[in-house]
């Protein structure tokens, strides 16, 4: 499986594409998602809503639904957008994971909450990351770099600066939440080093640039 380009130019996963109840995108700086979607006013948290307790300028990174026809969606430029599907009880979930909410697992919070509200089990779900600053690119300082021992224990470089790998963070947090990796689709392109046609805040600086991550039930399914 993997994060490949789709026929109408924005990227989509080879997982959530078997998935015939549901559509997803990654899209890019020129091409958004070719939805109408629901999506949180952002801030780095690892808050996740439902989409029917959301009203205007409500906070949070991740949202759920289970209803037809409705789509949720994250925003980025280099933070990962992670899709979240449960095929059984056909419930999605579009989350915003920074580094922030990477450290403070937010695709964690996301299935807790997709089981407690839905029966989701997480061994059922299907997982993708999509573009986003890759280890290649994300360097942090030792101020940032040590908040990450916990989840790389193995590292013995995170006294200095170096290099974070979120989507190692973020496919280690869905892993031990309950799905197998054949589940989790990664790595995806990075935004920061693959080119133009990625908005990266990381290399470009500028305020305001974001690409949507779109999520949701079909209509009749």
């Amino acid at each position: 499986m993997s994060i490949v380009r789709g026929p109408q130019g924005y990227f989509i996963s080879t997982l959530l594409s078997s998935e015939t109840w549901l559509a997803h995108a990654f899209g890019t700086a020129a091409v958004p998602p070719p939805h109408v979607y629901l999506v949180l006013k952002q801030v780095h948290s690892n808050v996740v809503k439902l989409a029917g307790e959301c009203l205007p300028e409500m906070e949070g990174d991740g949202l759920i639904t289970n209803e037809p026809g409705l789509f949720v969606a994250a925003k980025s430029a280099d933070c990962v957008p992670l899709l979240l599907a449960d095929p059984v009880n056909h419930v999605v979930a579009a989350v915003h994971a920074g580094w922030r909410g990477s450290l403070g697992n937010i695709a964690g919070a996301a299935i807790a909450r997709m089981t407690s509200e839905y029966d989701t089990r997480p061994s059922d779900l299907r997982a993708a990351l999509g573009p986003s600053i890759g280890p290649c690119c994300f360097e942090v300082g030792p101020e940032v770099a040590v908040l990450f021992r916990d989840i790389f224990s193995e590292r013995d470089d995170l006294d200095r600066r170096t290099t974070i790998d979120l989507w190692e963070t973020n496919s280690r947090h869905l892993q031990q939440a309950g799905l197998s990796p054949e589940r989790i689709d990664t790595p995806p392109p990075c935004t920061c080093c693959g080119g133009e046609e990625f908005y990266s805040w990381r290399r470009d600086r500028v305020l305001g640039q974001r690409m949507f991550a779109a999520i949701g039930r079909l209509p009749n399914h």
